[in-house]
């Protein structure tokens, strides 16, 4: 055999039987979904009813903030403006620390990029009583930072009460299911 069709005879790189390179891992790390932030409150004072992924308008030391994972969504807001484009109000942020006097304010608001009728659709919606657009999830996809939206409505005490009890019930019943199989019940 010659060593022209020996090299020919090995599998191509990334195949079945090869282990990846280190830029292919690298490929496979940047494409995955890394979260920055979570707007955990959001679940327990609305009901969600539709979710939308949207991109962001940011500058070069808010997305560098953002990948050293420091941002908060805890008092966040969406609101549509008259013009029908939509507004990240209220996220925090903070100055890159490397940052010089190019640095962006930590509470601005930024835009969010979405498709004309998934805009018109929000703004309908939102005029609407009771319902608003408030902000679940930051995070990066593929290198880009998106964010989660959701068409929510809100709820009442009781509700809040009522599902925080659910969840209870839910946690001491899977509890007791545990319990019972550790002793050998089940």
């Amino acid at each position: 055999m010659t060593p022209r069709t020996a090299r020919s005879a090995r599998p191509a790189v990334g195949q079945k039987g090869r282990k990846p390179t280190v830029a292919q891992k690298a490929k496979a790390a940047a494409d995955a979904h890394q979260t920055v932030a979570r707007n955990r409150r959001a679940a327990h004072d609305y009901f969600i009813e539709d979710r939308y992924e949207a991109g962001l308008v940011l500058t070069g030391t808010e997305v560098k903030a953002l990948r050293m994972g420091r941002a908060s969504l805890a008092e966040a807001w969406i609101e549509i403006d008259r013009r029908g484009e939509a507004w990240l109000q209220g996220a925090h942020i903070p100055e890159y620390l490397q940052g010089t006097w190019n640095n962006h304010s930590p509470r601005r608001k930024r835009k969010l990029l979405l498709h004309r009728g998934e805009l018109e659709r929000l703004a309908s919606r939102v005029q609407a009583k009771g319902y608003t657009v408030v902000p679940l999830e930051l995070y990066f996809v593929r290198g880009r930072a998106k964010i989660e939206i959701a068409l929510a409505r809100g709820k009442q005490d009781w509700d809040k009460r009522h599902a925080l009890r659910e969840a209870q019930d839910r946690r001491e019943a899977a509890r007791a299911v545990a319990e019972v199989r550790r002793r050998g019940g089940g």
